[in-house]
């Protein structure tokens, strides 16, 4: 497709978003972001689960007002949902009580638009994304892709300027989502459909690449603009090329990076030292199978980021979280689209397990700060023990509830593996005794 250059359609200037905690504490979620969607583009963002991406995408749509910051629609402040921009959801959003046809005039409906053209325009929008037949359906009728196409139809009957669309194809089957994907594709690059720009969050990084001109990638904790990718390849993409390749692995090394303890925008302490009390929420199973994994064939201690999920069949959030806790403890090591194993991280794998619980609590005291900080007040405490409580309140005073929680488990986890501590789960304390 010929790319169109005639001016900005959304552009976002120094967009915040803060939620209130119970204890009326802040939590950031998007930090000053400046983002510009051009006539003509097709822009992905990308990121970790929780980076904020579904987030800003209703802050766009004027469905979630930020805190700071302004969104504007050709040249237009956007407070509320703007006539010109429909939305996609990944959880399909349709009235059960309805039928396809009445699912897809909805829109219509609410602008005012009178019932008969309400009806030939919703039966176009059905007969355009490969429904027709199924006008008088009910959502329970339909399989998952289905379902999925009827929110396509509904977004493109009202004729958008604007396509937002959030993880559309994450709820279907590989098949179903490539096929759906496909036809959208085929809409765009066909000019089938009044819409100059999209943008899309997706968490499946070749189907960014396949379908976007700019990849978007958002760091986290909280949510910014970390990089911005171009993808000048030519359409329909082939994903087995090395230039489609190269685009797919720097795009891995971005995501499964570890950052340094970079400040955010408003470089706050705050921002800093919750960087510092989080965790990745991985399995010690899951990290030495996967480390396991690594140092035997085909990879034999190194490997391709994307053949490593293919071959382990790790979706890339998972995979992302697990190469996240490798790096943190020293065992793995990330560049140019491709893992290594670490010199410390072999002789975790070739050790007994008695010896490879050492070694994880030696890279835990060396690399956490927390858990050598949970470490020492056991040691210096008279009963070498402390209510969890005491823990939980200090991740609290830099993450949220939910989040301090699920921290505290993981640490739980990790330090009774590695023998740092133990834990009664009835009293809620963590001690140096032997359980």
């Amino acid at each position: 497709m010929d790319t169109i250059t005639n001016g900005d359609l959304i552009s976002t200037a120094g967009i915040c978003k803060t939620y209130q905690q119970p204890d009326h504490a802040g939590r950031l979620v998007l930090d000053h972001i400046d983002f510009t969607l051009k006539e003509g583009e097709i822009v992905a963002i990308l990121g970790k689960s929780g980076s904020g991406k579904s987030t800003f995408l209703r802050v766009v749509a004027g469905l979630t007002p930020p805190t700071e910051g302004t969104v504007t629609y050709r040249g237009q402040p956007v407070y509320e949902p703007a006539q010109g921009i429909a939305m996609v959801f990944q959880s399909f959003a349709l009235f059960p009580w309805l039928t396809v046809l009445g699912n897809v005039e909805l829109g219509l409906e609410a602008l005012g638009v009178p019932r008969e053209e309400r009806r030939q325009r919703a039966i176009a929008a059905i007969d355009l994304i490969g429904l027709d037949g199924f006008e008088s359906a009910y959502p329970k009728e339909l399989s998952g892709g289905m379902r999925q196409r009827v929110g396509f139809a509904r977004a493109l009957v009202v004729n958008p300027d604007v396509l937002l669309l959030d993880e559309p194809f994450s709820a279907l089957d590989v098949l179903t989502g490539e096929t759906l994907r496909g036809d959208i594709e085929d809409l765009w690059v066909e000019r089938r459909i009044p819409t100059k720009g999209i943008i899309f969050v997706s968490h499946n990084i070749d189907e960014a690449v396949a379908m976007s001109d700019r990849i978007i990638v958002f760091g986290s904790d909280p949510g910014c603009i970390r990089s911005e990718i171009q993808v000048p390849l030519a359409r329909p993409r082939d994903w087995s090329t090395p230039a489609f390749r190269r685009i797919v692995d720097e795009v891995y090394t971005l995501l499964t990076t570890v950052p340094g303890r970079e400040t955010t925008r408003r470089g706050s302490r705050v921002d800093q030292l919750s960087m510092q009390y989080r965790l990745p929420d991985a399995s010690i199973q899951q990290l030495v199978g996967l480390l396991d994994a690594l140092t035997i064939e085909p990879f034999n201690g190194r490997a391709d980021l994307p053949h490593l999920a293919d071959n382990e069949n790790l979706a890339t959030d998972d995979l992302m979280v697990l190469i996240e806790a490798l790096q943190l403890l020293g065992f793995a090591q990330v560049g140019g689209g491709d893992i290594e194993v670490t010199p410390v991280g072999r002789t975790f794998v070739d050790a007994d397990l008695l010896r490879r619980k050492q070694l994880f609590a030696e890279s835990m005291m060396r690399n956490i700060a927390f858990i050598a900080h949970i470490r020492r007040i056991l040691d210096e405490r008279p009963g070498h023990s402390a209510p969890e409580g005491r823990f939980l309140g200090e991740l609290e005073d830099h993450l949220s509830e939910e989040e301090a929680q699920r921290v505290l488990e993981t640490v739980i986890n990790w330090g009774r593996y590695a023998e740092l501590f133990a834990y009664d789960y009835d009293r809620g304390v963590l001690s140096l005794e032997n359980p």
